[in-house]
């Protein structure tokens, strides 16, 4: 990794952490009422750094055990052990901490292993979820009770689209086995905002952002769900600060969000010329565009996917969960994006390039217009 985007990350980091949960500024952030030892398994990735920085605001004292292979020198002063999930906990032996968050685990070997180890040595175990646990996405407002995916063969390691979700649930299993009403299991949606390397929400603001006619997908009040990386993060470290325990759907905004929306709303940071064209699912599915990766955060509510970005969350939002304007995450994400060395700009790893959407586009014209 060059020094320029070493320090592009740390600097992009402290800066989009430098608002709370509610807006505030870090001058703002009240320090805990008690400082906790908290052991974060991974902390360099995407959600980790925001973890990191927030709980340090809040005066607690970190370690992160991870491999030292992603952005290791991003925090010099926070202590640092080195192992890896796969059969090298031994850093992590003999010591003693008040709660455990476990973000980086997608094999259930991975949190049993983990878990038993540390059974006795923490109060708490969050492990970091994913919607993506459930097994029916017909069902609109489905909450935490819904069911879960399963495998033919649980031992099974191989992650693909199809296991992705039941491991996770079976990963969830593990963590509440060795920590039996102890444990606090989070699922996340579409983790967005300053630092996220899949660019599936990125496209949106980078896109509106140059202006001109923008390939729209399928219906404009087609639902859709998000979740800023730094309120859900802060989010999580007040839940273990409260010593919060069970099962939480964590995706926003509290209130419905349509696709157009959405668009408009990330029009607003921006003074480009725009102009939406809302192209049928039926004809993108016919063009070879397809949903979430074409046309990220877009997947239509039909064919069983109804309920995909209508996911209850009120028990999260019981529990204090807040989420910052639309505004506010769109413009720090073209900050944090316009600020990356321009080989990476010219590469966005999610979205339509921009001769198929001209493509598509003008086809579109010439169907209406027959």
């Amino acid at each position: 990794m060059s020094s320029t985007r070493r320090d592009f990350i740390a600097a992009s980091l402290l800066g989009g952490l430098a608002v709370g949960v509610s807006g505030q500024g870090a001058a703002h952030i009240p320090r805990a009422a008690e400082s906790l030892r908290i052991l974060i398994l991974g902390g360099t990735g995407f959600i980790g750094p925001h973890q990191v920085e927030y709980a340090l605001r809040r005066g607690h004292r970190l370690t992160l055990f991870n491999r030292g292979r992603t952005n290791p020198e991003i925090f010099p002063d926070v202590e640092q052990l080195r192992g890896d999930r796969d059969n090298d906990l031994e850093a992590l032996r003999g010591r003693r901490w008040d709660a455990v968050i476990d973000n980086s685990a997608s094999l259930p070997r991975w949190v049993r292993q983990s878990a038993e180890l540390l059974r006795d040595a923490a109060d708490l175990y969050l492990f970091v979820s994913s919607l993506s646990v459930f097994t029916d996405s017909s069902i609109v407002g489905i909450d935490e009770t819904g069911p879960v995916g399963t495998l033919d063969d649980p031992t099974t390691e191989e992650i693909t689209g199809q296991t992705f979700g039941p491991l996770k649930a079976l990963c969830e299993r593990e963590a509440e086995n060795a920590f039996p009403g102890r444990a606090l299991v989070v699922r996340p949606g579409l983790i967005v905002g300053p630092g996220d390397r899949s660019d599936r929400f990125t496209y949106w603001p980078v896109r509106i952002d140059r202006g001109g006619e923008v390939l729209s997908p399928g219906n404009p009040e087609d639902p859709v769900q998000l979740i800023d990386a730094r309120d859900l993060t802060h989010w999580m470290i007040h839940m273990v600060e409260r010593g919060e325990t069970g099962i939480f759907n964590a995706t926003g905004p509290k209130a419905s969000l349509s696709m157009a929306e959405m668009l408009y709303g990330i029009r607003a940071v921006t003074s480009a010329e725009v102009s939406f064209t809302w192209v049928e699912a039926e004809f993108l599915q016919g063009h070879d565009v397809r949903p979430w990766s074409h046309m990220p955060v877009w997947v239509p509510p039909r064919g069983g996917m109804e309920g995909f970005s209508r996911v209850d969350c009120r028990k999260a939002f019981a529990h204090a969960l807040a989420i910052r304007p639309l505004a506010d995450t769109s413009r720090d994400t073209l900050d944090w994006f316009g600020s990356l060395p321009a080989e990476r700009r010219e590469n966005l790893r999610a979205g339509l390039p921009s001769d198929r959407e001209v493509e598509v586009l003008a086809a579109w014209k010439i169907r209406n217009e027959a």
